[in-house]
């Protein structure tokens, strides 16, 4: 994953936003509308089912204040510092410009979503400041971008010792992501366009912070 780094004049930067535009335009457009309801009724069918409950648990992986936990660990220790900084970052960063950008989608999300009575209570997605219907919309995936940003910062932190090893933190963000769509949280299209802001805002954070200097022979 050492090439998940970039800058904001890159090829990788101009074409990866390219691509959240496309997958937000096929949202707004109502071309996924088919895709995203089948999977969301396939989803309520395991609702009350231990797969259900058991993405309840899962799911809070991927709560601001869990991750925030997380990185203010990394950022205590001297070693890691550049990496803890890049994570509290992109914890702001990825909450924020998710928040903003469900504002301007203003997209439903699921009906038949988790209510009171369950287990595990679930957490906001998002914020935005001046704009509440930022915590309600589904579209993108607050969750979907913080933990890939993660999952881009730490993979990188390991490839030195373990190149291909690295991109099992992967696993994460996809399950995380999946988890949202089972609890009927979020549709498939909103994991996705989360994942992908995740991923740009991860790439060029990573590279302004210098975390390669964690690693030995870094500069």
């Amino acid at each position: 994953m050492r090439g998940w780094t970039f800058d904001i004049r890159s090829r990788a930067f101009v074409l990866l936003w390219a691509a959240f535009l496309a997958v937000t335009g096929l949202v707004i457009s109502g071309a996924t509308s088919g895709l995203d309801a089948a999977a969301a009724s396939w989803a309520g069918g395991l609702s009350g089912s231990g797969i259900g409950t058991a993405m309840l648990y899962v799911t809070e992986g991927g709560d601001v204040f869990a991750m925030m936990v997380l990185g203010i660990v990394v950022l205590a220790v001297r070693r890691t510092r550049r990496m803890g900084a890049a994570l509290m970052i992109l914890l702001v960063l990825t909450t924020l410009v998710t928040g903003y950008v469900k504002c301007g989608v203003d997209r439903d999300r699921p009906e038949g979503g988790p209510d009171s009575d369950l287990p595990v209570p679930v957490s906001r997605d998002t914020f935005a400041l001046f704009c509440p219907s930022g915590l309600d919309s589904s579209y993108p995936s607050g969750h979907a971008a913080r933990t890939m940003a993660f999952a881009v910062v730490f993979g990188y932190a390991v490839s030195h010792w373990f190149p291909r090893g690295s991109y099992l933190v992967l696993l994460y963000p996809a399950l995380v992501s999946a988890s949202r769509v089972l609890i009927l949280e979020h549709y498939p299209m909103d994991v996705v366009g989360g994942a992908v802001v995740g991923l740009v805002l991860a790439g060029m954070v990573a590279r302004k912070t210098g975390i390669s200097r964690i690693l030995p022979g870094g500069s």
